[in-house]
């Protein structure tokens, strides 16, 4: 007896009776077909929609990152250097703060368009962005800061931001300075109206 042959009997010995499988009904029994999705998942879809829209167009992609002692400053045409002073040295009032710091940059992604679009509905002018930035001079530039120093330019609300004072949280915090609503604009208008007689 060749060796094959001792192989195909020793197979058939241990495959016994079995027997495979008939062609009809060999596949899983994946239940009810599907149905649409309830009420409760197209509202969390709807909202998750949503949460991706307000900051979809803050990139989180590559960013240039700011060396931890440099300050950040940023301001619109026809924002003059003295509002920016004026904003850097906390001229203006605390009107609302944002606690970024220790928290994962996808968080504060999703945490800035609600509070700066919310901010600027209130008509509130000038807010505090608290985000760190690393104490040791010889450690790494603070990734969170330099996202921010980028995202906060594609905000059309926002006219100008600069570092903070150190009794403001000096180059962990930010100062942004929002422009006016067209509420606010008109409510200005009718107040020096008024003054005038």
């Amino acid at each position: 007896m060749t060796r094959q042959a001792c192989y195909d009997l020793d197979f058939q010995a241990l495959m016994g009776d079995v027997r495979p499988l008939p062609r009809t009904g060999n596949r899983a029994d994946p239940g009810h077909s599907r149905r649409s999705p309830s009420e409760a998942q197209l509202a969390r879809r709807e909202s998750a929609a949503a949460q991706l829209e307000g900051h979809g167009f803050l990139s989180d992609d590559f960013v240039d990152l700011v060396p931890p002692f440099d300050p950040l400053e940023f301001r619109r045409d026809g924002i003059q250097q003295a509002v920016v002073d004026r904003l850097r040295h906390g001229g203006y009032a605390d009107q609302a703060r944002l606690h970024l710091l220790r928290r994962p940059l996808e968080e504060c992604r999703r945490a800035l368009p609600p509070f700066i679009h919310e901010a600027f509905a209130h008509d509130l002018r000038s807010v505090l962005i608290i985000h760190g930035r690393g104490q040791a001079i010889d450690r790494p530039p603070n990734v969170l800061r330099s996202y921010l120093a980028k995202w906060l330019t594609q905000f059309p609300e926002v006219q100008a931001f600069v570092s903070a004072q150190p009794s403001d949280g000096g180059l962990g915090a930010t100062w942004v300075m929002l422009r006016k609503s067209e509420r606010a604009k008109s409510a200005n208008r009718e107040r020096q109206q008024k003054r005038r007689g």
